[in-house]
């Protein structure tokens, strides 16, 4: 069966000869991101903090289709670390492309019980990063023309109980898309995914079906319907800019 991506690539490989990074992609959505932009051309670093096995899993992946592909350790909350993955993904082919800011956490916290540590890192890991990510690499996307794609979420449109802090956090994402984009244009365009509840390994259970009950398109997304999205921001058109899209089934309606 054909999918919605493999009919992007009926022309070509939109991608060829670009070079991407993808903060958080060793596993879960970030793996599916890197994937579906090597399919569509593009070399790809990906970064990972604690997943090394699964990293390089990924990086086999992406060579396996004839891309060229690095996995490098970062925290994306230490500029240090940021500063280093950059620089070795422009090394990887002396340019870049496309950054996108996947790498996130998502904790479960009541406001009362909620702990200054639990908010904090929800703010360092979800907004610090792809902020760091995208001062660092400016001057390389401004030089490419290149595209921002951030991750926010469902959840920084509407308030979830229970996730106050990531709500918030993911809220920032989407004003600073919007920051981004005006700041870096008209050099770069700067957008952001908002997926709903997505389907992955581990996240069945009651919970995912009350979701899918929910939704409008009855059913929950798949990692891949996410994935095209962030395409779709990285090959259409730059004048595309300052967007939050939805990936939610109708979900947040």
């Amino acid at each position: 069966m054909r999918t919605e991506t493999s009919r992007l690539f009926e022309h070509g490989a939109p991608l060829a000869d670009k070079c991407a990074v993808v903060t958080g992609g060793a596993r879960r959505l970030g793996r599916e991101i890197a994937r579906t932009l090597a399919e569509a051309g593009a070399d790809v670093t990906i970064t990972y903090r604690t997943s090394e096995s699964e990293a390089a899993e990924t990086v086999r992946a992406i060579e396996a289709l004839g891309r060229r592909a690095r996995a490098v350790r970062c925290d994306v909350r230490a500029e240090a670390d940021v500063r280093a993955a950059v620089a070795a993904a422009v090394a990887l082919r002396g340019r870049l492309d496309i950054l996108v800011n996947n790498a996130g956490v998502f904790t479960s916290g009541g406001l009362e019980e909620l702990t200054v540590a639990q908010w904090d890192e929800a703010f360092h890991v979800n907004a610090r990063g792809p902020f760091l990510f995208a001062r660092e690499a400016a001057p390389y996307l401004r030089a490419a023309h290149g595209r921002i794609v951030n991750l926010g979420s469902l959840g920084g449109v509407r308030a979830w109980a229970g996730h106050g802090h990531y709500c918030a956090s993911k809220a920032a994402v989407h004003m600073l898309t919007q920051a981004m984009a005006k700041s870096l244009a008209p050099d770069v365009s700067v957008n952001c995914v908002a997926p709903g509840w997505i389907e992955m390994e581990d996240s069945g259970g009651e919970v995912a079906a009350r979701f899918a009950a929910k939704t409008p398109m009855r059913r929950n997304g798949t990692v891949a319907e996410v994935a095209e999205a962030v395409l779709f921001f990285a090959v259409g058109p730059a004048f595309v800019t300052g967007q939050v899209l939805g990936v939610d089934g109708g979900l947040g309606l």
